[in-house]
């Protein structure tokens, strides 16, 4: 019996485990990264400081540094396991990075539309909802593609406060049965399944919108 077939169960489990912190993880970013996003290019002085700010220390502390620091300091206040940590700081740090991405989009889309918006009566919520947002999204898309991509693989952090995630359920394969090279030769398969059809439908939904523009 090979490898795989032996510890399909567990690689299972981590799989499940991965699946479902990233897709936490890629709408939390996407909600968290986007009010911030729109915080940056706001009229209030105190909402694009604050929003420069979030942006600046997560994108600039490595990502172990924010999960430890839920896991170890966090969970001392509010009970956390492992994988609420580690999706929380991937969450955090990915948001950070997908706020780069939408501010640019929005900055994109000529100031007139903006303008235009107001003087017909909408407010700047509405007008950044119906106007500017699906605009700059669309223009935002290759990046924010990447950074999902990236979410997925980054999603690996959860092995260090175990988080039961593909990797973790991956090290104990490896310390188990001693083949570390095919042990992680799956991982790296089980990673594809999520991150190759996610990479094609960006670039599907990229092709698509180009067509349609």
């Amino acid at each position: 019996m090979s490898l795989f077939e032996q510890n399909f169960s567990v690689f299972l489990q981590g799989f499940g485990h991965t699946l479902l912190a990233s897709i936490f993880a890629l709408v939390g970013s996407l909600i968290l990264g986007t009010i911030f996003a729109i915080m940056q290019v706001t009229n209030s002085r105190t909402a694009r400081t604050i929003g420069n700010i979030y942006v600046q220390v997560f994108r600039n502390i490595p990502l172990l540094i924010i999960t430890l620091f839920f896991y170890l300091a966090v969970a001392k206040v509010i009970k956390m396991t492992g994988f609420t940590a580690g999706t929380i700081a991937l969450t955090l740090y990915t948001s950070a990075f997908i706020a780069e991405s939408v501010r640019a989009g929005i900055l994109s889309i000529e100031a007139g539309q903006m303008e235009g918006a107001r003087a017909n009566g909408l407010t700047f919520g509405q007008a950044m909802r119906v106007i500017i947002l699906p605009q700059a999204f669309k223009v935002a898309i290759p990046s924010l593609g990447n950074q999902f991509i990236n979410l997925v693989k980054n999603s690996s952090i959860l092995a260090f406060v175990g988080g039961l995630d593909l990797m973790y359920q991956g090290n104990i394969v490896a310390a188990n049965s001693f083949d570390t090279f095919t042990t992680y030769i799956i991982i790296g398969l089980f990673y594809l399944v999520i991150t190759l059809p996610l990479s094609y439908y960006i670039q599907h939904l990229e092709h698509k919108l180009k067509k349609n523009a």
